[in-house]
């Protein structure tokens, strides 16, 4: 499965249609400066996830390159 989400262009995104809130008025200064700070934080958090390690179950060492294989797995 590829996953071809990018992150960089989603911050971007939103900090577009943020600024397009303050200047239609329905935000002020303060308001959208909290708004971003809320949406910075979330892709942040979006890039923890992202740029995790991902295991296969039943696979040891896979993140250190080892090649030891759990014969098991599929048995569980």
């Amino acid at each position: 499965m590829t996953y071809n989400f990018d992150a960089e262009r989603w911050l971007a995104r939103q900090v577009e249609l943020l600024d397009g809130r303050l200047r239609r008025g329905e935000l002020d200064e303060e308001a959208c400066r909290r708004e971003r700070e809320v949406i910075e934080l979330r892709y942040e958090q979006m890039l923890d996830r992202l740029d995790g390690t991902f295991q296969l179950p039943g696979v040891k060492g896979a993140a250190n390159g080892s090649e030891d294989v759990d014969d098991q797995a599929g048995d569980r």
